[in-house]
């Protein structure tokens, strides 16, 4: 068994051993190869005193050669019954949960795991039967945070390596039943087909290769394919609804570009077929049907409904940049993104929000009151624009749509003593 450590030396990592064979042998060649790391050793409670044992075991073996140690008992089955999880998932939760929480707190480098080439094989299985994409087929995977230096070593082999170097491990026996879907996998399915094609491993590994190569293959023709389709604007990502429908294999796409941001991508097909104004949202993004156009935005961190504007200061940059101050009125030509208000006619403290049903104001340059709504849409307002627009209001009533336009019955005309300028930058 040729294991080649040497890129983890001068580097601090940890790594999660349970004192089975898998973890113990990698123990030992992280040893032998002085690669510098401790050991995190979880007690799930789930098998009594053999869970307590396996502390043990694993405790003096870290004590015998000076290895720092981080043990945890979780209260597995009180979790699995609060957040109704399996038995698995629930000790995979809290297992990584930890696992981050040291990585953090004692700067490791990286966790390291000791999943080998059956598990690969294991995890391939079960995936296929959950009908996953060729990337849940590649098996288990590494990251720049997760090093399993195991996963191209057979089970047979650590056997091998084991009881000729005389290490010793724990076995677990609740592997020997068929309880969970991955033992029943390896005992009913992968022992006997092992038996059958002795080199169904080796090959496995030719698989995997194929299959990563693909992998790469398909995810830079699509990165490639959604520069084109995916236009950065200033503070959104605006997405050709049309150029979407052309592609082929489209749900393909849609499934690799969406789902990673939380959205389905059934869900999404629909919204390329909705009216205008329907949205998706996940956690962490919104999805925003506008005419011919998906708008992306990540989902802001909700600030407050209204500012109040303290006019004693002479600016504010929250929640957005506005100056002011006072004039002599020359002249009544002013820029966008200026507005010159009688000081007299306004409500103080004033106020900056953002648009709700039913507002109006009398625009500057034209007669009478307008709905908000219909400004909007007269500017040709996006979705998002309309989201985004906020007004300078003098108690309930609006004084400047920002950067846009006055309400005239508070603009400065000939007859004003005094004028404040207020200016968004």
């Amino acid at each position: 068994m040729n294991i080649n450590l040497t890129a983890l030396t001068g580097k601090r990592f940890l790594l999660a051993h349970s004192g089975g064979l898998d973890s113990s042998v990698l123990a030992n060649l992280l040893l032998e190869a002085s690669v510098d790391f401790s050991v995190a050793h979880c007690n799930f409670q789930l098998r009594g005193s053999e869970s307590d044992d396996d502390f043990f075991f694993v405790e003096k073996w870290c004590q015998k050669h000076s290895i720092p140690f981080f043990s945890n008992i979780f209260s597995t089955k009180a979790y699995m019954e609060f957040h109704k999880k399996s038995t698995q998932l629930a000790a995979r939760e809290l297992r990584y949960e930890w696992f981050n929480c040291l990585l953090a707190i004692y700067n490791f480098e990286a966790l390291i795991t000791a999943h080998h080439l059956n598990d690969q094989l294991e995890t391939f299985f079960i995936n296929t039967t959950r009908g996953t994409g060729i990337s849940g087929l590649l098996g288990i995977q590494e990251n720049n945070k997760l090093y399993r230096p195991l996963l191209q070593v057979s089970k047979n082999s650590l056997v091998i390596y084991a009881e000729k170097h005389d290490i010793k491990w724990r076995e677990d026996r609740s592997n020997e039943t068929n309880d969970y879907l991955r033992n029943s996998i390896r005992h009913l399915v992968l022992d006997p087909l092992i038996k059958i094609q002795p080199k169904a491993l080796d090959n496995f590994k030719t698989t995997l290769r194929h299959l990563t190569e693909a992998n790469s293959f398909i995810h830079n023709s699509l990165d490639t394919l959604k520069q084109s389709t995916f236009i950065q604007q200033t503070d959104y990502v605006s997405i050709s609804i049309a150029g979407l429908k052309k592609i082929p294999q489209s749900s393909f796409c849609i499934h690799h570009w969406f789902s990673p941001l939380g959205f389905e991508a059934l869900e999404v097909i629909k919204l390329l077929n909705a009216d205008s104004g329907k949205i998706l949202i996940s956690k962490t993004n919104r999805l925003l049907r506008d005419r011919s156009v998906l708008i992306l935005t990540e989902i802001p961190i909700k600030i407050k409904d209204s500012f109040k504007i303290d006019l004693k200061s002479s600016k504010i940059t929250v929640p957005i940049n506005l100056s002011w101050k006072f004039i002599n009125t020359v002249s009544f030509s002013w820029k966008s993104n200026e507005a010159a208000l009688d000081y007299k006619l306004l409500k103080k403290p004033l106020l900056i929000r953002k648009s709700i049903k039913g507002d109006y104001f009398y625009p500057t340059g034209m007669s009478g009151k307008k709905l908000l709504s219909k400004f909007f849409k007269d500017e040709k307002y996006s979705l998002l624009e309309k989201e985004e627009q906020w007004l300078l209001c003098s108690g309930d009533q609006i004084v400047w749509v920002v950067g846009k336009r006055c309400d005239q019955r508070f603009a400065a005309d000939k007859k004003t003593k005094k004028t404040i300028l207020i200016s968004c930058l």
